[in-house]
């Protein structure tokens, strides 16, 4: 992950869950592998639709189980 969009989130990722940014890489489970329980997936999707200015439906964050499958919906929204 290279771009600005990537490295937004992943500055989100890291201010807003307290995450370690070498472990965000994009197949890290937010639960098994990074420790995020799901109290903390919905803060980070709160804190992307601000960064980002997007909104992101109940149905499409339920789906967002790895920083991989985040960046992918992020991206997705912005095109």
């Amino acid at each position: 992950m290279s771009n600005d969009i990537d490295s937004r989130l992943i500055r989100v990722l890291v201010e807003e869950l307290d995450l370690e940014e070498e472990k965000l890489v994009p197949d890290a489970n937010f639960e098994e592998d990074l420790d995020v329980d799901s109290l903390g997936v919905v803060e980070l999707l709160m804190a992307l639709e601000d960064e980002f200015g997007v909104e992101i439906p109940d149905e499409e964050a339920e789906q967002i189980t790895t920083v991989g499958e985040a960046a992918a919906l992020i991206h997705q929204k912005l095109s």
